[in-house]
């Protein structure tokens, strides 16, 4: 159900990164967008969270999903996905 075209380099970052499609579709539709540079990049925020919790049922929900919060997507402005990696610090609000 992913309604993004991915890039070759997503669809390759994806598999190197044990990112499964599922978070991608996640983020997009409960992710908070920030941008940086000439892209938009999706995170799980605090509010993000709330809202992915409340989706999955509660706390608990969410806790099925913990392992990939730290994941981000970028996607173009053209709406391809570029990238998407696991954070290894905190991203910095513009």
């Amino acid at each position: 159900m992913i309604a993004r075209t991915m890039t070759i380099h997503a669809q390759e970052r994806l598999q190197q990164r044990a990112i499964p499609p599922l978070v991608i579709e996640l983020l997009e539709e409960f992710g908070s967008p920030e941008r940086c540079g000439q892209a938009e990049r999706l995170i799980f925020d605090k509010a993000a969270k709330r809202r992915l919790a409340r989706h999955l049922g509660g706390e608990r929900g969410l806790r099925m999903v913990e392992p990939w919060l730290h994941v981000y997507a970028v996607l173009a402005d053209d709406g391809h996905l570029v990238t998407a990696a696991h954070r290894r610090r905190r991203h910095r609000r513009s």
